[in-house]
């Protein structure tokens, strides 16, 4: 036994998505619950436990079976679906009692098998649903294949283009490096909503798939630096669109209990660009002056192939809902999902809570939306959320090293060609160890994953940077330790942040605001990357390379603390069932961190006691009894 929720001894605490998403005014259930302090129980074994703070509610249980059934056989009727309509009538009342569908009589035995079989297999899905998402993820090749084009061709460039000199000379080379994130977040990322509006999810790919296929092969045939700046300026502004939609359209598309491995298929091949760009440099190395040419061209090739293979992929179920084609939407959903019972339970769920979603923001425009994400508490607990990692992975100081790696391993004493190969090797690693999170994301969760590898990431930066004092010995003695921390930071990184931070942004929006929150992320996300490009090669020069360490090291711990306070976990939780997770005030959410989750982390992981484990900070309503007790 747990706790009764909050307000009440025994009342059962209801956060239905409406007054989740809201509310333009604070539901007065909340601002009670921030005011009052943290329940407590004691269980029948004598122990004292904490309850959760908001209960994820099933609207759908707001009303009767018969209603329910009523309910989904009129939305079959009225969106030009009759044929469908007994089966939205058994997929409603599955969605309305997910847990124990096998007692539903409705059910044919076909469809309850199919049900089980996805319950039992949780990555069971049909083949089109694993190419939509692959195909898609194989986007993010393009980004990380020219911060490698890039980081390889800073050996060569400057010299081509009479830039290798210091002070005026690092400030352009810095900012020809950058420049693709500052457009990326300045510019790319807002472009998305009238992209997405007028072409879609995927049309809107197909666009930016364009542009970061031509913008390469303009920067291979650059004729100056500012000609090189202009090609990567273009290719910037796809980046950025491309990065606000690529989450959102996997995300979804993808089912709840794997939606977290799913969409991280974006940063596997992020990680998988980035050794792919590092394996070019390597191939074009020996080829003169036009290698840098090469290794800045290569990277249209997988922006090719996804221009190309979007087209065999649906558009997203929920834009085609959002733009009011239902049943085209539900025919793209069926293709998703591996039996028609499946589709229909998600694709009616998704519209009840778009429906509610609707009530309090229909008709807002572009710039209400964006403003939305600041002034509704909602939203702006969920901004802050995806704020706080996109702006980590930057803090980190993953991006010093894939663009600058080569360099600063040739400055320790490896050759040209060495370097190129020791970055290959951190390519390489980054490919390895973002593999296990796809197992760990939707079961240890994106706020664990990342709040137990920042601690590591800032030690081995430290070590690194550290290491970069020792000027005697061996060439091996000096470079090693260098490389090796450098390595140990990168595999704590692939095992955290580097998969959450667009993982955790594209999902944590609702629906009506979910273009302009991602835009807001990966502006944050792109523009303090391009300031990270623009400053190293000057801060590295004012500071020391162990310095430049030293001070990223440090934003490790405060980028910490900031997930500690700001990101709330999501794991395995439907995108309208998240939007109950951000209903609790922050002031509440924080108090139940600190009095209750780091007193039992602090005491079974450091003291190694061994005692319960709280109840979460949101419950499933689905998990409690009809006394609004929270099961064990």
């Amino acid at each position: 036994m747990a706790s009764t929720p909050p307000n009440t001894s025994s009342e059962k605490v209801s956060a239905s998505p409406d007054a989740g998403y809201a509310s333009h005014n604070e539901s007065s259930k909340n601002e009670k619950l921030a005011q009052d302090p943290e329940p407590e129980i004691i269980d029948s074994s004598g122990r004292r436990k904490s309850v959760a703070l908001n209960i994820v509610e099933n609207p759908l249980k707001r009303s009767s079976k018969a209603q329910t059934i009523a309910n989904a056989r009129i939305f079959a009727e009225e969106h030009g679906m009759p044929e469908h309509a007994s089966l939205f009538e058994r997929a409603a009342l599955v969605a309305r009692d997910g847990d124990r569908f096998e007692m539903l009589a409705e059910l044919d035995e076909t469809e309850r098998n199919a049900l089980i079989y996805e319950r039992d297999h949780k990555w069971h899905g049909p083949k089109m649903l694993w190419y939509s998402i692959a195909l898609c993820a194989m986007g993010a090749a393009t980004q990380g294949w020219d911060q490698t084009g890039s980081n390889g061709a800073n050996l060569s460039f400057p010299e081509e283009f009479g830039i290798a000199g210091t002070g005026k000379d690092e400030w352009i080379v810095g900012v020809i490096n950058a420049i693709i994130f500052l457009t990326a977040g300045l510019i790319g990322a807002f472009i998305v909503d009238p992209l997405n509006h007028y072409l879609g999810r995927r049309g809107e790919i197909f666009l930016t798939a364009c542009c970061l296929t031509a913008c390469p092969i303009g920067s291979a045939f650059a004729r100056s630096w500012q000609g090189l700046f202009a090609a990567r300026f273009v290719m910037g502004i796809g980046i950025g669109a491309k990065n606000a939609t690529v989450p959102i359209y996997s995300a979804e598309m993808a089912p709840a209990r794997i939606r977290g491995a799913l969409v991280m298929f974006w940063q596997l091949w992020v990680v998988a660009g980035i050794f792919l760009g590092f394996a070019a440099n390597v191939i074009v190395k020996d080829t003169g002056r036009i290698a840098w040419r090469l290794q800045l061209g290569s990277a249209f090739i997988p922006s090719f192939i996804l221009g190309i293979g979007i087209f065999f992929c649906p558009e997203s179920p929920r834009w085609l809902m959002k733009h009011g084609k239902i049943a085209q939407g539900f025919k793209s959903m069926s293709v998703l999902r591996a039996n028609p019972i499946i589709a229909a339970r998600d694709y009616y769920y998704s519209y009840i809570i778009y429906q509610e979603e609707m009530k309090l923001a229909g008709g807002l425009n572009y710039w209400t939306r964006m403003w939305d994400c600041f002034r509704v508490p909602r939203i702006r607990r969920a901004n802050y959320g995806a704020s706080t990692v996109m702006i980590a992975q930057q803090m980190c100081g993953i991006n010093i090293i894939s663009f600058y790696s080569s360099t600063i391993f040739e400055n320790v004493g490896y050759t040209a060609s060495q370097a190129l190969y020791a970055s290959l090797g951190y390519g390489a690693i980054q490919v390895v160890f973002t593999i296990p999170t796809l197992f760990l994301i939707d079961t240890k969760g994106r706020r664990t994953l990342t709040l137990m590898t920042f601690p590591f990431m800032c030690i081995f930066l430290l070590a690194a940077g550290l290491s970069l004092l020792k000027t005697e010995g061996s060439k091996g003695a000096r470079i090693g330790p260098v490389v090796l921390f450098v390595y140990l930071f990168t595999i704590a990184y692939s095992l955290g942040e580097g998969p959450v931070a667009f993982q955790y942004s594209a999902e944590v929006f609702p629906t009506i605001q979910r273009e302009q929150g991602m835009a807001w992320a990966v502006c944050i996300n792109n523009t303090f990357a391009g300031i990270l490009s623009l400053t190293f090669p000057r801060m590295k020069t004012v500071m020391t390379p162990t310095g430049a360490f030293g001070f990223y090291a440090g934003l490790n711990l405060i980028a910490w603390f900031m997930i500690f306070c700001f990101v709330r976990e999501t794991k395995q939780l439907t995108l309208e069932e998240i939007d109950q997770v951000f209903s609790v005030p922050t002031k509440s959410f924080l108090n139940y961190e600190l009095t209750v989750w780091l007193p039992y982390f602090l005491k079974r992981h450091i003291l190694r006691q061994k005692i319960a484990k709280p109840p979460p900070v949101i419950e499933k309503a689905d998990l409690m009894d009809s006394d609004g007790i929270v099961g064990e």
